[in-house]
C-alpha cells in the first residue's frame, strides 16, 4: 500500500495540521518508507517467539521504593534555575 499526497493531507487534517505541499511531500516519502519496513519485518517468521511486555528483563531491584521525602524548600529548588526571582523560575515569553 503506498500513501499518497492526498492520504497525507487527510491525516494531517485529522490531526488539526496545515501543511504546505512540500512537506506533504516529504512526510508521503517518510510514510513510504516506514510502512516499507513494516513490511519487511511481517515476512519474518514469529511463530515460535513469544510476545514481550517489555524489550528488556525486569527485576524486582530495578524500581526504588515509594517511600515519601520532605519537599525541597523554595531556595533548594531555584539554587540552579538559570533566572529566578525570588519564589518563581523566570522562563523566557514564548507567546507574543
Amino acid at each position: 500500500m503506498a500513501i499518497t499526497k492526498k492520504d497525507v493531507h487527510y491525516v494531517a487534517n485529522l490531526a488539526r495540521l496545515q501543511l504546505k505541499d512540500e512537506e506533504a511531500e516529504g512526510l508521503k516519502e517518510d510514510m513510504n518508507k516506514i510502512l516499507g519496513y513494516m513490511e519487511t519485518l511481517n515476512e519474518l517468521d514469529t511463530t515460535d517467539v513469544e510476545p514481550l511486555e517489555h524489550v528488556t528483563e525486569i527485576t524486582s531491584t530495578s524500581f526504588r521504593k515509594d517511600v515519601a521525602k520532605e519537599p525541597l524548600s523554595h531556595e533548594d529548588a531555584l539554587k540552579n534555575a538559570p533566572d529566578a526571582d525570588s519564589d518563581y523560575f523566570r522562563v523566557p515569553r514564548v507567546i507574543e
